[in-house]
This record gives structure tokens, C-alpha cells and sequence, in this order.
């Protein structure tokens, strides 16, 4: 990243369209996912969330209560155009790991595989989500199931599903925690579709 702080990275990249985790759409296993929910009220949260089409979907299938949160004002500009009656407040122009309130449910989406792949920061990811989620929430999503590189800069980054359970576990109780069977053809195999309920009060 050079000198560019992390706001200002993630900014450049969208504004010169290096996205190349962006599938334009909502994800199959996350489409599959909302479309069994019945409470439309649960407070939710999708950060990282870059163009945000899982907030979309969830929004244009009435859940009013979708924030969405990423670290550059780029893409949440974007979305407030694709999506003018989507709610400003719920807009959020934050660090994900200095963010503060509560939620039932966190969709994650390309965000775990998107910062620097330390042990330490995979560990302090799911000590936040779980202190963002109320007791008993859940964290529902998509990680990369693929080794990791020795490039720290090409993202996506992967890890194994061994891994990630390592990081989890002290958190969450699994629900389930497998290969993704309706992933999108070029992530067939190379997706672990995930849901966690919060097991402890952090």
C-alpha cells in the first residue's frame, strides 16, 4: 500500500475498478440463504461491504433495518445512486474493526479475504463480529477455499477451512460449514459457505 492509508487504498482501487472479487450480483449461496429468512425485522450487517449487493437484495426483498459499512466512501456512493431510497444513516463510512453497535445477523462476502491475511487480523475479524452480534446472532457467509500466497497484495486471499475454524470456534458454535454446492462456475469447489451463532457474551 506505500504511504496511502488504508481508506485511501481501498479508495484508488475502486475508483480505477480493481475489483476483481466483484461478480456484479449477489452470490448464489447468499441468495439461496436470505430467501429462507422470514424475519424481516433483524437488524443486519454486511461489511466491507464495496458495492453492496447482498444489502441490495436484502433491501428490495423488504429488510429495512441493512446497514452496510465500508472503510471507503466510493462504493457507498455508489450504491445510495443504484439505490436512492435505501436509508443514508444506514450507510456506514467506517472501520470495520472500530465500529460499534449491535446486530442479529452479519453476511459476510468478499471482506474476510480482502485485508492483509495475518493470523493476528483473522483472529481480531471474528473477536469483532462477535462483539458486533447480539447473543445467539449469527455470522452467515462465503470464505475463499484455496491456499494462501506469499503475495500479500493479490486478493482475494484464501486459507482452508481448518484454519478458519481455528479462528471461530472460541465465538461460535458451527451450524455448518461446507464446500458450497450452488457457487458460481469459477468459484465451483474454491467456496466454504458458513453459518455461526455466538455462543459467548465477549
Amino acid at each position: 500500500m506505500d504511504d496511502l492509508s488504508l481508506e485511501e487504498y481501498w479508495t484508488v482501487r475502486y475508483k480505477e475498478d480493481r475489483t476483481g472479487w466483484d461478480i456484479g450480483h449477489i452470490s448464489t449461496p447468499l441468495k439461496v440463504y436470505i430467501d429462507q429468512l422470514t424475519h424481516k425485522d433483524m437488524k443486519i450487517l454486511t461489511p466491507g461491504a464495496g458495492n453492496g449487493y447482498e444489502a441490495e437484495y436484502l433491501f428490495k426483498n423488504g429488510f429495512r433495518n441493512v446497514n452496510i459499512l465500508d472503510i471507503s466512501e466510493t462504493p457507498l456512493k455508489s450504491f445510495s445512486l443504484r439505490n436512492p431510497d435505501f436509508p443514508k444513516n444506514q450507510l456506514i463510512h467506517d472501520d470495520f474493526f472500530k465500529h460499534n453497535n449491535s446486530y442479529d445477523l452479519i453476511i459476510e462476502q468478499t471482506f474476510f479475504c480482502s485485508f492483509t491475511p495475518t493470523t493476528k487480523n483473522r483472529k481480531a475479524y471474528a473477536k469483532k463480529v462477535s462483539e458486533l452480534l447480539v447473543d445467539k446472532g449469527k455470522l452467515v457467509g462465503l470464505w475463499f477455499d484455496f491456499p494462501l500466497t506469499e503475495d500479500v497484495e493479490k486478493r482475494p486471499f484464501g486459507g482452508s477451512k481448518t484454519e478458519y475454524l481455528s479462528y471461530f470456534k472460541p465465538f461460535f458454535k458451527v451450524i455448518t460449514f461446507e464446500t458450497a454446492y450452488n457457487s458460481i462456475l469459477k468459484r465451483s469447489g474454491n467456496e466454504l459457505f458458513g453459518v455461526f451463532v455466538k455462543s459467548v457474551s465477549i
